[in-house]
């Protein structure tokens, strides 16, 4: 799939707001629910300390999202992926960055990868709209 540099930066920061407030996973609570107060730890955090989740989160999400397989994306519309295209591409990439002591075993292994397809999930649920690159209008002053 080839994402827009502004909707890969957009789905990363997402997903890093959502992972700061903490609430990534929690039952009960849905991917979108912990946006406010992600928002607000968000707003918190230290330049230096944003852009370190910044890059952990970038490194969970961004090979994913660039595996994922092509599909047409229509202005107006956001792309849409299968649950098996998602996992598949998750899987593709779990090699391509160290999962730690947790990935040693194979329920580590399982829980690394349910943790990025989930953090994979809410980032693509965070995508902007598409837009339609001919109906942009540019002022005549510039």
């Amino acid at each position: 799939m080839r994402f827009t540099e502004h909707e890969l930066t957009v789905a990363v920061t997402a997903a890093a707001k959502i992972v700061a407030g903490g609430r990534i996973g929690k039952p009960g609570k849905g991917l979108g629910k912990g946006l406010g107060k992600g928002e607000e730890k968000w707003e918190a955090m230290s330049k230096i300390d944003r852009y370190h989740l910044l890059e952990a989160v970038g490194g969970q999400v961004l090979p994913v999202l660039l595996a994922l397989p092509d599909v047409e994306v229509e202005a107006g519309t956001r792309p849409t992926f299968t649950d098996a295209q998602i996992a598949t591409a998750v899987e593709q990439t779990m090699g391509e960055t160290g999962i730690g002591r947790l990935g040693s075993t194979k329920l580590g292994q399982k829980a690394a990868v349910a943790a990025r397809l989930t953090l994979v999930r809410t980032a693509l649920a965070q995508l902007p709209v598409r837009q339609d690159p001919d109906a942009l209008i540019v002022p005549d002053h510039l």
